[in-house]
């Protein structure tokens, strides 16, 4: 029993009471020394009955995981809500701007608020293909591009001998010529 009692008398002298969110959340340290070596224990006591993770600001998330050495301050806590309520501004700022930008223009779509960034123009994007849904151009294309590849593929004069047609490419070095291949059909 004394073994206990030493062991929580121990853990409440030293503990060092670190700092306060604007939640109320309070954040301590503990130097303890585990096989030998020094280490800082960190944790948080929840404000209220119920532990909730998401009242942490992020600077004490990071001081808690280790990614910070020092404890942000008060001062420094000040200063990170004023630069978020002002992005916030900007952004109500900006928001109202583009609604209004779209009002001028008489935009035909209806600008709904939800929060979250829409998808892909799709309309734009598919203005970019060729119209023709019968892919007759494509086949013109191909045509000619297969038409190309012959002329290629014929011996510039008689006395050459022909490249001999096979389901695999041939040819290596200076004999090597690109696009004579096909694939089997």
């Amino acid at each position: 029993m004394s073994k206990i009692f030493r062991r929580v008398s121990e853990f409440f002298k030293t503990r060092n009471h670190v700092g306060q969110d604007k939640a109320g959340n309070r954040y301590f340290t503990r130097t303890e020394e585990i096989d030998g070596i020094m280490k800082e224990k960190r944790w948080v006591v929840f404000k209220g009955v119920e532990d909730d993770p998401t009242s942490i600001p992020v600077e004490w998330i990071c001081w808690l995981n280790g990614q910070r050495k020092k404890a942000p301050t008060p001062e420094e806590m000040i200063e990170l809500e004023a630069r978020r309520e002002l992005v916030r501004q900007n952004i109500a700022l900006r928001k109202k701007e583009e609604e209004e930008r779209r009002a001028r223009e008489g935009g035909s779509r209806k600008v709904s608020s939800t929060g979250k960034v829409g998808g892909p123009d799709l309309k734009s994007f598919i203005q970019q293909f060729p119209s023709d849904s019968k892919g007759l151009k494509f086949k013109e294309e191909s045509k000619a591009t297969d038409r190309a590849r012959k002329r290629d593929r014929e011996p510039e004069n008689a006395e050459e001998d022909p490249l001999p047609s096979s389901s695999e490419p041939s040819g290596s070095g200076s004999t090597y010529r690109p696009g004579t291949w096909q694939p089997p059909t």
